[in-house]
């Protein structure tokens, strides 16, 4: 039996109506753009929202930003190595608490961490084209909301 459907065009029909479907696809196309949007910077989305909430949240601790970022700790050092091993942050022990070390954005990283905002912000404007502000403003709300309800969710 032969199989009509071209490979380019296949029903998802059942799947169009979920929004967990959509949500996923609008999601891969985003990181998808997201990705080569910050190539240049020789940045991932991680690295890159890593970069921003240090620079942020001055003297910010490993594990705060592991939790920020919804990542185990151990995931979170090799990230924060990376932006180290490039000059982008310092890691600096805290005086009152050798166990815990203190995130801040150096000076090229704080140069970089603006250069690819920039960016980022440009490719938002670029994947949310024809989507109105108004639209824009209620579907982050919905997502935020749809974060708060998720199961052992805190926020």
């Amino acid at each position: 039996m032969t199989d009509d459907i071209q490979p380019h065009h296949i029903a998802d029909d059942t799947l169009a109506g979920l929004v967990g479907y959509r949500l996923r696809r609008a999601s891969n196309a985003i990181q998808g753009d997201l990705s080569e949007t910050l190539k240049p910077f020789e940045l991932r989305m991680i690295t890159f929202t890593a970069l921003v909430l240090i620079r942020d949240n001055a003297g910010l601790s490993q594990s705060r930003l592991a939790a920020a970022m919804d990542v185990e700790r151990p995931n979170l050092v090799v990230i924060v190595d990376e932006l180290e091993n490039r000059d982008l942050i310092t890691r600096e022990r805290v005086p009152t608490d050798r166990r815990t070390y203190a995130l801040n954005t150096t000076p090229a990283g704080e140069t970089l961490c603006a250069e690819a905002l920039e960016a980022v912000k440009a490719h938002e404007v670029r994947m949310l084209a024809g989507v109105e502000d108004g639209t824009q403003a209620v579907l982050v709300a919905a997502l935020a909301r749809i974060i708060g309800n998720r199961r052992g969710g805190d926020e």
